[in-house]
């Protein structure tokens, strides 16, 4: 029987030099990244070996190369992430990627500015 269930990898955080303001590419900023994907886990459950579940170390590191490549909006990081994820990680259907910069540059106080992206292999099918 097949066992879908959820990978995450939440709170990755980057200090990384992303922003349209000379600033923002000067000092650098704190950037959060979350990662939720679904996939099938049957085997990986019963057999209970690192190497039938999918390697959370690839998609940490496929983060973290995307963060290291400066961009001025967080839309564009967030979509390269995606793009890479679907390219190297085929057995997610479906997945997000959310990219959170602290203290955007805004006129008032903002904790935090967000952007979310979906993905995945199943979604090109027409799998929603």
């Amino acid at each position: 029987m097949k066992k879908n269930g959820i990978i995450e990898l939440e709170g990755m955080e980057f200090h990384a030099f992303h922003g349209c303001f000379e600033e923002e590419r000067t000092l650098g900023n704190t950037f959060i990244v979350d990662f939720r994907g679904t996939a099938d886990l049957s085997a990986a459950t019963e057999s209970d070996r690192l190497e039938d579940t999918i390697d959370y170390g690839v998609i940490y590191d496929i983060v973290e190369r995307e963060m290291k490549q400066t961009s001025s909006l967080i839309e564009n990081v967030a979509g390269r992430i995606v793009t890479e994820i679907e390219k190297q990680l085929p057995e997610f259907p479906e997945f997000s990627v959310r990219v959170s910069k602290r203290n955007p540059p805004v006129s008032g106080k903002c904790a935090w500015s967000r952007v979310t992206l979906t993905g995945g292999t199943g979604r090109k099918k027409g799998i929603q």
